[in-house]
This record gives C-alpha cells, structure tokens and sequence, in this order.
C-alpha cells in the first residue's frame, strides 16, 4: 500500500469522525449533554463497520451505509462546507435518512445487540434515529 493511499484512508476516517461529530452536534435530542454525544462516537463508527462488514446484514443496507461514508468523506457536497451553519446540512440530513432506513430496515433490537457502548449511549443514538429504547422496548417498538 502505498503513502498517499494510507494517508487519504486516514483522513477519510477522520473526516468520518468530524462529520459525525456535527451530525451528532446539529441533530442532538434536546437536555442531552454533550459530553455524552461526543462519547457515542466511536461506538457508533463501530456499530457501522459491523453492519458493513456482515455478510448477513441485507445488502442494501451495507450498500446504504457505504454510500453514507462515500458522501461524508467526499469533498462535492450540495452546500459548501466552508459556509458556516449551513454547510453541514446536506452530510447531516443524508446521515440521519442512511440510519434511520437502516433502523427501519434492521430494527432496533438488532442494532442493540450489536451495540458495544453503554446503554445510555445506544438510548441517544435511539432517539436520534427516531426509535425509543426503554423499559419494555423491543422488537416493532418505536415509530416506523
């Protein structure tokens, strides 16, 4: 492998990192600190390279969140990213519709067993998603 095809898979990984980050920033449910959606980062890029890399996740979805990490770390966006509070909405509103047809697609359930951060981490991710995790909560639980 060459230099420059290691360092632009290591400034792809951290151009994830970043956009996830202000996904996570911009679309943050309400009296949730930061501290603790900063925190659901890296268990959530885990999560993602389990559904990419199992062969037994549905193929659309893989594909869908192939194309996900494709648009993040791609430098053509719709909305310039130099522009300020504006210029991550397009990565955010394709971030949140990729996961949440995963969510519809794998379910929730599904998502939590392979879910490797806390449980109040995955409770954030959940609700960002637009799915509720709580006592009782399982399979069809949560707004489709």
């Amino acid at each position: 492998m060459s230099l420059d095809v290691l360092l632009a898979v290591v400034a792809a990984i951290a151009a994830l990192w970043v956009a996830l980050l202000v996904v996570f920033w911009l679309a943050r449910p309400k009296g949730v600190p930061t501290r603790a959606l900063v925190a659901t980062i890296p268990d959530l890029v885990r999560l993602l390279r389990s559904l990419v890399t199992d062969p037994a996740v549905p193929l659309d979805v893989r594909i869908v969140l192939v194309g996900l990490i494709a648009w993040i770390v791609s430098p053509i966006d719709l909305i310039p990213e130099f522009i300020p509070g504006l210029g991550p909405i397009d990565d955010i509103v394709v971030a949140v519709a990729a996961l949440r047809f995963v969510r519809r697609r794998v379910g929730l359930p599904e998502l939590r067993a392979r879910w490797r951060g806390s449980p109040e981490g995955f409770a954030i991710v959940a609700r960002l998603l637009g799915g509720e995790v709580g006592p009782g909560a399982g399979p069809g639980t949560g707004p489709e």
